[in-house]
């Protein structure tokens, strides 16, 4: 680790904070001027943002050697995210840190480090998220209940020695502390929820007549009002469980979760404004709820019974607007419709109609790809020349979504798609409100004739093929 940090190829002001900013330099109290800083190796675009609760607060430009660098006067103490398009992660700042980070974008997370002062807290931060990354295989809930609890009580154990030594080793503050504790408790109790759902959805058994009378009791010693934890994921990522687990206990085959969608979801709102009393953190879970239910079901009489519920609880008007303009768009997205028509260029910079492109007899998938993540660009191009090589009739077309038409025509030339019809929309933003694109990794499902057969499933989803003929 320190071998690889005096490699850190940072601007001159970048290495002096690296060198200076863990000296015990008295800062007075009104003093909140804060620095944050970094190199991107094989930079995705020109751009870093820094946000605070999902809001961007600062936009900092790679110079020619790929590398930023700001002065904040006043930046105060919290948990932040820095966004490299498509990537993300936490910084956290205490008052007067000076933060320098390098990645390489091929190796995202795995690749990232921190140096200057407020290094070492966040340095426990991505090695505790690469702890719970590398533990999060779906195995584990095939094991009865025995063997489940033996296998996560033994990894909390280890994850819990290294981040109580950690603690010490650090002597971090307990505003720190809610998100470190955060990181380490809510990854192992999220596991405790999705366990009985996930184990009834794999192996068929209800698991729940094997668990104790005291399983959920954890449940009692959790703050679901820290308002500090809104958007932090570790906390959304254990409320989405939680609501899952309590939302669909009694469903026991696929058919019972699709039909009880509508009554699980109205519940999941009821649950969340019983059990959280903070109205920001309600109302950011409830903004989930609405996004996720939203694209799960097109049937519209559904929907205005979900957000009649909905609008009653959540107090977060500026959300209100964009959850009724995707509850419109998925409503001309449901089995059976045609795709709301769209105008795209073809590779020899032909404007052609989507519903004009030549077909085989077979369905077609369209998905959707970006410069800015190119590791999804040749693992999806992958997947559909796998699938095209098991199912021959099947039509691939990939649309790009970036800006850029030379970068494009450049990829397209570089790589030499072979299994897919290749387009770029004329009207990105009309691309993306019409159909609904909130996720580069969704594709749409199309039956031989065009019409909707599923507009919102992963090519990456374990069981995709059972949605192929």
């Amino acid at each position: 680790m320190f071998a690889y940090l005096k490699n850190l190829l940072l601007p001159i002001s970048s290495v002096v904070l690296c060198g200076l900013c863990s000296c015990n330099k008295e800062f007075k109290d009104d003093n909140y001027t804060a620095y944050f800083g970094g190199e991107i190796i094989n930079p995705n675009n020109r751009y870093v943002l820094l946000l605070k609760d999902n809001e961007v607060i600062d936009s900092l430009l790679l110079d020619d050697k790929n590398r930023f660098f700001k002065k904040f006067d006043s930046l105060a103490t919290g948990m932040y995210t820095f966004r490299h398009e498509p990537e993300y992660q936490y910084v956290y700042f205490d008052k007067n840190d000076s933060i320098m980070l390098r990645l390489n974008t091929k190796e995202f997370d795995n690749s990232l480090v921190f140096c200057g002062r407020g290094d070492q807290k966040n340095n426990y931060l991505i090695e505790m998220f690469l702890k719970n990354e590398s533990d999060r295989g779906y195995d584990v809930f095939d094991k009865n209940y025995k063997q489940f609890s033996k296998t996560i009580d033994s990894s909390y154990s280890a994850k819990k020695a290294f981040y109580l030594r950690r603690k010490t080793e650090i002597g971090w503050n307990e505003k720190f502390d809610v998100f470190a504790k955060a990181s380490l408790d809510l990854d192992y109790l999220a596991k405790k929820e999705i366990y009985p759902i996930a184990h009834k959805r794999r192996n068929g058994e209800d698991i729940c007549k094997a668990l104790p009378k005291n399983y959920y009791a954890f449940r009692n010693n959790i703050d679901y009002n820290n308002e500090d934890l809104t958007t932090y994921v570790d906390f959304v990522r254990y409320i989405t469980a939680l609501l899952n687990n309590i939302a669909y206990k009694n469903c026991t085959t696929e058919k019972d979760y699709e039909q009880s969608a509508l009554a699980s979801n109205i519940k999941k709102l009821n649950i969340t404004d019983t059990l959280i009393k903070n109205q920001k953190i309600k109302n950011g879970v409830l903004n989930n709820i609405a996004f996720m239910y939203l694209l799960e079901d097109q049937n519209m009489a559904n929907n205005k019974k979900f957000l009649d519920r909905y609008f009653q609880l959540s107090t977060d008007k500026s959300k209100h607007n964009e959850i009724r303009k995707i509850s419109s768009a998925a409503q001309l997205l449901k089995p059976g419709s045609t795709l709301p028509p769209q105008t795209f260029f073809n590779s020899q910079n032909e404007k052609i109609d989507f519903n004009s492109i030549e077909k085989n007899k077979g369905e077609t998938i369209v998905f959707f790809w970006s410069l800015s993540a190119k590791s999804h660009l040749e693992s999806v191009h992958k997947k559909a020349h796998d699938l095209k090589v098991k199912y021959p009739d099947l039509n691939f077309v990939g649309i790009n979504m970036d800006d850029s038409k030379e970068d494009w025509i450049k990829t397209l030339n570089s790589y030499k798609f072979d299994n897919s019809v290749e387009l770029r929309a004329t009207d990105m933003q009309k691309l993306k409100e019409e159909w609904v694109i909130t996720k580069i990794h969704r594709v749409l499902l199309l039956n031989p004739d065009g019409t909707i057969k599923n507009a919102f499933v992963s090519l990456f989803d374990a069981d995709f093929e059972k949605y192929l003929k």
